[in-house]
């Protein structure tokens, strides 16, 4: 151990500390642990075949889960085959060293599982995610082991989740399409959950409106995510405005950007408590974008004295460090939108995974500061692999009865079971005013998460999807009866036919639940689309969206708030993963049965999701 200079330490001098990634923390990194019978001739016998599971894991693992910023996750393997207490030992001494924060043991035959595992306490904290894959063949007894092993885990309370294929496996062929899922489904959960630790939701502001959502729950996002909180009050935007707090040569960059957009104003200056021109508008909702981006992730040419002599703002180390937040959330209304221009393009801009720096990760920003929207919107960003998220009103409820009486219009062919209207004031994603499947070449069925990674492998498709989003795209004035202060509101209509998923996570007393409905998008008939559009309101995103195996009523009656939230790609089966490795309870899903994969000891509980979430409590 080398002693610390303190001296050194201590001088007063300080600068921005230069990382090499955008948000701090440990990298995300899964162990895979290989186990074997240590006796002499039966451990012999396996080690290759057992390193042979090994590297179909690995490989299938980076290439198929990505981090935010769409580089793989790391792996890595136990320096040997764990046969005993000191094997164990010494692959939780390495795993320490790597920063692992989840499992996968793998076995093709038996292993002396409690006195394995338990000589290691399992490898790892109580907080690891745990998982076990056993081969599943006739002359090697994978599955007594794989039983042995989950019901010590159990009996440890510590969760684990088992793969064991349905039908006899071939060692000399890939891994099967069950198999492959399931782990795929753990390891993407696994790694969303290990990014999270660690890491800060911003609320910049208080609760809007009265909205209960708006009520940052600290602890929530503590005992259940393993995250921090940072509050700001919304005076720091019109401070940093004033002060001209932001990089100005970047405040150009960004006005060009948002220039190419097409723009309607039709609110007179006259009209707006604020008496900006169109060009002034512009520039302060860029302003707020530029300081709420800063105020999350940090700047250092904020903290550099040279640049800010140049730009005229006093350069602030402490000011620039900004809150290491991976998920934010603006109050808006009413206290700032009665007198400034509302989030929208804010929240539009940085949702989104592209602006006037090119393509890039998603930074979640809930709208009217709804943490647990945030919470959710934060969560499918992750385990999508990146996907940036839809925040949306769940405005209105149409059956195909309400929509022919209001148009004369037969939608019974369309959306049978009816449509929500998911319309928000402009924050949206810009994402959603295109088709990702289409783009990337995709069908229908095929995983989000492959979907995503195909356009972000290719610099051609992420130029075709910025080209789409934005011709699809009109920013337009906000509407002065809820937005006095006035805003740019984007505008567009999702294309129908996209898998898309809804989700929301809900606070019961100090008890936090999820909903997760799976469904699709609709294009309407043009008649209906306009009708529905006018009477609510022209200026705002629209999606219509149907869900499957409910009428839209079903699901208006039994979600919980007045906002949900979406991901393009049907995630059900992977956000109920993920909510079991949290033990947050899922209180209404419509995902077949056959999908759900949650740890052994659910069964334990005759598979009641609250029985066991209540009796682990939540993860930290």
């Amino acid at each position: 151990m080398t002693r610390p200079d303190f001296k050194k330490l201590a001088n007063p001098a300080r600068s921005f500390q230069q990382a090499d990634k955008r948000i701090l923390g440990q990298p995300v990194t899964i162990a895979i642990t290989p186990v074997s019978d240590g006796r002499r001739g039966a451990y012999e016998d396996n080690v290759v075949k057992t390193w042979a599971m090994v590297e179909k894991v690995y490989d299938l693992i980076t290439k198929n889960v990505r981090q935010p910023d769409g580089t793989p996750v790391n792996v890595v393997v136990a320096p040997e085959i764990v046969y005993g207490a000191r094997t164990a030992a010494r692959a939780q001494e390495y795993y320490a060293t790597q920063g692992v924060s989840s499992n996968i043991w793998v076995g093709r035959s038996w292993s002396y599982s409690d006195e394995l595992m338990g000589a290691a306490q399992g490898i790892g904290s109580s907080e690891w995610t745990q998982c076990a894959y056993g081969l599943n063949q006739t002359d090697r007894p994978g599955a007594v082991w794989l039983k042995a092993f989950t019901a010590a885990m159990d009996e440890k309370k510590r969760p684990i989740f088992c793969v064991y294929s349905p039908d006899l496996e071939d060692e000399n062929g890939p891994l099967s399409d069950y198999v492959a899922s399931r782990l795929l489904r753990f390891a993407r959960a696994a790694a969303a959950v290990s990014y999270m630790r660690g890491k800060n939701y911003l609320s910049v502001g208080g609760v809007a409106m009265g909205i209960i959502g708006s009520d940052v729950r600290r602890n929530a996002f503590l005992h259940y995510l393993g995250m921090g909180t940072v509050s700001v009050d919304m005076s720091i935007l019109n401070g940093r405005i004033k002060t001209e707090f932001y990089d100005h040569e970047e405040f150009k960059k960004a006005m060009a950007f948002f220039k190419k957009f097409r723009m309607e104003f039709t609110n007179k200056a006259s009209e707006r408590r604020t008496g900006m021109t169109d060009q002034e508008l512009m520039e302060t909702c860029i302003k707020m974008t530029l300081i709420v981006r800063d105020l999350m992730i940090g700047n250092p040419r904020l903290a550099d004295k040279k640049i800010g002599d140049a730009q005229k703002f006093f350069a602030d180390v402490e000011y620039a460090q900004g809150a290491n937040a991976i998920a934010a959330g603006t109050q808006g209304q009413r206290q700032w939108t009665d007198y400034n221009p509302n989030f929208d393009v804010t929240e539009s801009l940085l949702n989104s995974s592209f602006d006037w720096r090119g393509f890039r990760p998603a930074s979640p920003v809930a709208t009217e500061n709804d943490s647990k929207n945030g919470m959710g919107m934060l969560i499918a960003n992750l385990i999508t692999g990146g996907v940036p998220q839809l925040f949306a009103d769940i405005r209105t409820n149409w059956t195909p009865a309400s929509i022919k009486k209001a148009t004369g219009v037969d939608v019974e062919k369309i959306c049978p079971r009816g449509i929500i209207d998911k319309r928000n004031s402009g924050a949206g994603a810009l994402e959603y005013a295109t088709d990702i499947y289409k783009i990337a070449g995709a069908k229908f069925d095929a995983d989000v998460q492959d979907v995503w990674r195909t356009i972000c492998d290719s610099p051609k498709l992420q130029k075709a999807l910025m080209k789409a989003a934005m011709e699809n795209t009109t920013y337009m004035n906000a509407a002065l009866t809820y937005f006095p202060g006035d805003g740019l509101s984007s505008h567009y209509t999702t294309p129908g036919g996209a898998p898309v998923t809804a989700y929301r996570y809900n606070m019961v007393d100090n008890m936090l639940t999820c909903s997760v409905v799976e469904g699709e998008t609709v294009t309407l008939p043009k008649k209906v689309a306009n009708h529905i559009s006018k009477v609510t309101d022209p200026t705002w995103p629209e999606t219509y969206w149907t869900p499957r195996d409910m009428t839209s009523f079903e699901y208006m009656s039994k979600i919980g708030p007045n906002h949900d939230a979406n991901s393009f790609g049907h995630i059900g089966a992977d956000m109920i993963t993920l909510n079991a490795m949290l033990r947050i309870p899922v209180d209404m899903h419509n995902v077949p049965e056959d999908d759900i994969f949650r740890p052994t000891m659910w069964q334990r509980f005759g598979g009641d999701d609250y029985k066991a979430c209540a009796f682990l409590g939540p993860l930290y």
